[in-house]
């Protein structure tokens, strides 16, 4: 009866962003309104850097690729939280959670190695400007791009597929979409195996794109150092602002989540952590790229000017 019951059981139950209803229609408000902010955001960016032809440089390029990765897991987390602030039971199919886990790891670990590429973007372009056009050639940038694309997908197809083919006891979720750590804990069978893949590559997808970045920094550093000019100086700080901004709030986030003693964690903590890399960074992004950057804000000028 049991091995039946697991048979027929076709969807999961999401416990939602809080247990709370008086709270339910204030979090639909503020989130429908970050995910808007989110979806234009980055759809803007990417339109943006595509259409204008002083942005078509490598940077914009890796730019645009970190506007769609911020774009898909934060649409492929968003619109269904959203819904389950809504309905009362909240459901999601098995297929749907398997897709929903796929992308949310794929998307997620191509942005750490973006944010990588972006580094050494700034890295060359300050430290030898003068190879910058031969060593960023745009073969270069589409490699950049498509490792971590290929690495990520093939990562995320591992895990789901390692999940989804072992057995579930429970299908009640205590999260609000369908991540690795909350669905492990639902399985029958052993899943050792599956926790030392997800703790050994997820160390060395943190440890390994946070020592590129911290790599290319201190070469940054280094050349900003050798300046002579304080105008050639606040030029090269000014042009890693943006990129620098963007990979603090990040990793300061991730390390706020797993780095804090366990006696510290909370359920709600967790969710509050995953709502503000899943929804807020997405949204933040954008407006870090274009509040910060003087050629984003000349190429929105020239646009509003031209409409």
């Amino acid at each position: 009866m049991d091995r039946q019951n697991r048979t027929v059981q076709n969807e999961f139950t999401l416990t939602g962003i809080t247990d709370h209803p008086e709270l339910q229609a204030p979090f639909l408000g503020l989130f429908l309104i970050i995910y808007l902010i989110s979806v234009v955001g980055n759809l803007g960016m990417i339109i943006l850097t595509k259409m204008d032809s002083r942005l078509q440089t490598p940077m914009y390029f890796f730019l645009r690729h970190l506007a769609f990765i911020d774009l898909g897991y934060s649409t492929d987390v968003g619109p269904k939280m959203l819904v389950n602030l809504i309905v009362k039971q909240n459901t999601i199919s098995y297929i749907c959670c398997a897709t929903q886990l796929a992308f949310f790891i794929m998307f997620f670990i191509s942005e750490l190695f973006i944010l990588s590429a972006m580094a050494y973007d700034r890295c060359v372009a300050i430290c030898n400007p003068l190879l910058y056009t031969v060593v960023m050639s745009q073969k270069v940038c589409w490699v950049l791009v498509a490792i971590p694309y290929l690495y990520s997908a093939s990562l995320s197809l591992l895990t789901t597929i390692k999940i989804f083919i072992s057995p579930f006891c429970s299908y009640n979720i205590s999260h609000f979409y369908c991540g690795s750590l909350p669905l492990l804990s639902l399985l029958c069978s052993s899943t050792s195996d599956i926790e030392w893949i997800i703790l050994i590559f997820s160390a060395f997808n943190l440890v390994s794109s946070l020592l590129s970045i911290l790599l290319s920094y201190t070469l940054i550093l280094m050349a900003i150092l050798r300046m002579n000019s304080a105008e050639g100086r606040q030029k090269a700080f000014s042009t890693c602002g943006s990129h620098l901004t963007v990979v603090v709030v990040l990793y300061g986030t991730l390390f706020f989540m797993y780095v804090q003693p366990k006696s510290s964690h909370s359920s709600d903590t967790d969710k509050m952590a995953s709502v503000f890399y899943t929804m807020v960074i997405p949204m933040l992004n954008p407006m870090i790229y274009s509040l910060r950057n003087k050629e984003v804000k000349a190429a929105l000028h020239r646009i509003w000017k031209y409409l």
